[in-house]
């Protein structure tokens, strides 16, 4: 049988939906394409915000009305926050949460023998261990995500995280290794920590963040070490100065900031001031040579007045973040936002367009300032254009023309142009 994949949000679905291709794999299905037929198709949804819950929506439509024979699943994070808004998407065959994605082949089997819709979704608990299969391979990729960590203990006023994802839990240090000698086994150069709190890694089970990161940066074979979004009030000196001492660690530190005012900071209740940010950024960029540091920022939260805005984006200005995720805050329902005033739609919108201009002129400044150097890029695909493209060490996107297959290998490469969102480099 063939199974196809759609998987909406962040690299830590990605990880989920690999791990559960892995294990139909195992049981005699074949991955395909979402584009094309397939038995199953498996959405796995994202949340964090209302346009995520429509992707999600439209693409289970699509799928059953395009393969109306075809067994459609919904898992991820939708049904896991939402239940009963994802029971109601009749749609789906077989409704599954990311607590028990574990669990597809199982209900695979018992809706093909019954012909009988399914919804199952473990609703996450207080006290959850870490749960999931190991890995051992990354499906069509040059680099491998590797999750290490799930849930979070913050709850920001705005995010529906701590429903969707529960507690903050940790993956043994152990399975890490094992993961990682398997991507290392299947000739994978650079790896991912993700997770959804990431940089919280440890504290359920008595280890350190920075152990994962050691662990990876020692595992032979393994050539770059990159990491997923880290918050800012868990990168303590004593972390940054631990990281500085391997040499295959990739500077570039995507850092949720969300606002640059100090206002909007409190009434999301996060956990850190406009200043303890930037002192932070100066520190990093002090540390590590060519370091970037990336973010997102959300705009028009509840009660964000002009001058609120025009702070956060003078902050946007004053950090010259290397690249920036702009979006409009969407309400989510059972969050302590969601009983806060709301902006009209229209400021939200305007706002980002406003950030969004901002900080992609910051970014075009950046990207010509690499223009001359000599880099170290890792090759990963080929475009319709003929050009290969790839990574550099702090995550710059460069498009590069060579003679003959060079995926999957790191080449020096001597930027000479930049194009919208690429620089352009000769081998």
């Amino acid at each position: 049988m063939k199974a196809a994949f759609y998987t909406l949000g962040c690299k830590v679905n990605q990880y989920e939906s690999e791990a559960m291709a892995e294990q139909l794999i195992k049981n005699g299905y074949k991955i395909v394409s979402h584009t094309e037929k397939a038995d199953v198709f498996i959405v796995n949804s994202c949340t964090v915000t209302a346009s995520g819950d429509q992707k999600t929506r439209q693409a289970v439509r699509r799928f059953k009305k395009n393969n109306p024979d075809a067994c459609v699943v919904l898992t991820g994070c939708m049904p896991q926050a939402y239940p009963e808004n994802s029971e109601k998407l009749i749609e789906a065959d077989i409704v599954i949460g990311n607590k028990n994605n574990d669990t597809l082949v199982k209900a695979l089997n018992e809706f093909f023998d019954k012909k009988e819709r399914l919804i199952n979704i473990e609703l996450h608990e207080n006290g959850d261990s870490f749960r999931g299969t190991l890995i051992s391979d990354f499906q069509n990729r040059t680099r491998a995500f590797l999750k290490i960590q799930d849930g979070c203990n913050r709850f920001c006023t705005y995010c529906i995280i701590p429903t969707s994802r529960g507690r903050s839990r940790s993956k043994p240090l152990e399975d890490i290794q094992k993961e990682l000698d398997s991507i290392a086994e299947k000739g994978y150069k650079e790896v991912v920590l993700v997770g959804i709190n990431l940089s919280s890694y440890g504290k359920d089970i008595g280890e350190k963040f920075t152990d994962a990161v050691k662990l990876a940066c020692e595992t032979k074979g393994i050539e770059r070490v990159r990491l997923g979004s880290l918050e800012p009030d868990h990168i303590t000196d004593e972390v940054i100065d631990e990281l500085a001492e391997f040499d295959n660690f990739c500077p570039q530190f995507h850092i949720s900031l969300q606002s640059g005012c100090d206002n909007t900071l409190k009434r999301m209740n996060r956990h850190y001031t406009a200043e303890e940010y930037y002192n932070l950024c100066k520190k990093l960029r002090s540390t590590f040579v060519d370091a970037t540091i990336t973010t997102d920022i959300m705009v028009g939260f509840s009660l964000e007045s002009d001058e609120d805005f025009e702070e956060s984006l003078d902050f946007a200005k004053k950090i010259g973040f290397e690249k920036v995720h702009v979006f409009p805050y969407s309400v989510r329902k059972g969050t302590r936002a969601e009983k806060l005033p709301q902006l009209e739609k229209r400021v939200k919108e305007e706002r980002a367009k406003k950030m969004t201009a901002v900080c992609e002129e910051i970014r075009q400044k950046y990207l010509k300032s690499q223009v001359g150097k000599t880099l170290e890029v890792l090759v990963e695909t080929t475009n319709k254009d003929g050009f290969y493209e790839g990574y550099t060490k702090n995550y710059t996107p460069v498009l590069v023309k060579c003679t003959e297959d060079m995926c999957s290998e790191i080449i020096k490469v001597k930027i000479t142009a930049v194009d919208g969102d690429y620089c352009i480099g000769e081998f």
